[in-house]
């Protein structure tokens, strides 16, 4: 399989730039300067978001302090609906409501559901675990408060992209056990696991879009690796049985696709209800570049129409 031509001509456009302007390591910037970039290169790539989505601004409870949060309505949606709480990507360091605006509202509207998507804190600021705590605190707290955000608290999933997608997955491994929050569906998309092992993904593919820089950097900051609850993050030994039903999607040219695959295949053996889907011409970061190429509004639809059948 070959990359997608739209992508295969961004990226040979970006690798024109960076050799006329040079750009310095990672180590080297601040990460709020890495922000501003991330934020404003996909904006660009993501303009024809759909405009029958309505929008509310929510202060919620993260685990040291209320945190924003943005909850999307498709038009015409009635109470209760099913919701999704949603963790946008960036390695924990880089991403916010902005750069998941479009990717959040396609979702609410394709799946017919509220989404929540929650703007947790992010290393170095605040390193591990943080963000973790703030995903599990925000689920909890959207449980809670279902009525108030016309949700129905039986019909409630998490889902995340990448970093998100590692969030998502560790709240659903967290309340597995709770038979008051009872999550009925984890959306992970791209997800990075940290598996035991280093997969052959990891090893053969240094980008395009996610390069061993960046993740070196993101890991880094995170500050997981040695931490007493880093279980929470790494999740390549976490139990798995009991953990609600999944879809999985990966890209082909992503250095994480073996381990989604793999996270997959493992919670399939730990009797959960799993799916995996693979987008093989495709990148990481896909669903938050959707003017780049027709490809990501087609698997767009066919993950929020997963969604919606889980939440039905």
């Amino acid at each position: 399989m070959t990359i997608d031509a739209d992508f295969a001509a961004m990226i040979e456009q970006q690798a024109e730039a960076a050799r006329a302007q040079p750009l310095p390591p990672l180590d080297q910037l601040p990460p709020e300067m890495v922000r501003a970039g991330y934020r404003a290169q996909r904006q660009a790539q993501d303009q024809n978001a759909p405009k029958d989505v309505e929008t509310r601004e929510l202060m919620v409870g993260g685990a040291a302090g209320e945190i924003p949060a943005r909850l999307y309505r498709p038009a015409g949606l009635g109470d209760p609906s099913g919701l999704l709480v949603y963790f946008h990507g960036g390695g924990f360091v880089i991403g916010d409501l902005e750069t998941h605006d479009g990717h959040c509202r396609r979702l609410a509207a394709g799946a017919a559901c509220r989404v929540l998507a929650v703007d947790y804190r992010l290393a170095p600021e605040h390193p591990f675990p943080a963000g973790h705590d703030d995903a599990l605190s925000v689920t909890k707290w959207a449980f809670d408060h279902a009525a108030d955000l016309g949700a129905d608290p039986r019909r409630i999933a998490v889902g995340g992209d990448s970093a998100g997608g590692n969030l998502a997955a560790s709240v659903a491994l967290d309340l597995k056990d709770d038979p008051t929050r009872r999550i009925a569906f984890q959306l992970l998309l791209y997800p990075g696991i940290w598996p035991e092992e280093e997969t052959a993904s990891r090893q053969a593919l240094d980008g395009p879009v996610l390069t061993r820089e960046a993740l070196a950097w993101f890991d880094k900051l995170l500050a997981a690796v040695g931490h007493p609850h880093a279980h929470r993050a790494l999740l390549g030994r976490r139990d798995l049985a009991g953990a609600p039903p999944a879809l999985v999607v990966t890209a082909g040219f992503d250095p994480l696709k073996d381990e989604g695959r793999d996270y997959a295949a493992r919670l399939a053996a730990a009797g959960v209800q799993a799916r995996h889907v693979e987008y093989p011409s495709l990148v990481h970061d896909f669903y938050v570049m959707h003017d780049v190429s027709p490809a990501v509004a087609q698997a767009a639809a066919e993950t929020a129409a997963a969604l919606k059948a889980a939440l039905a």
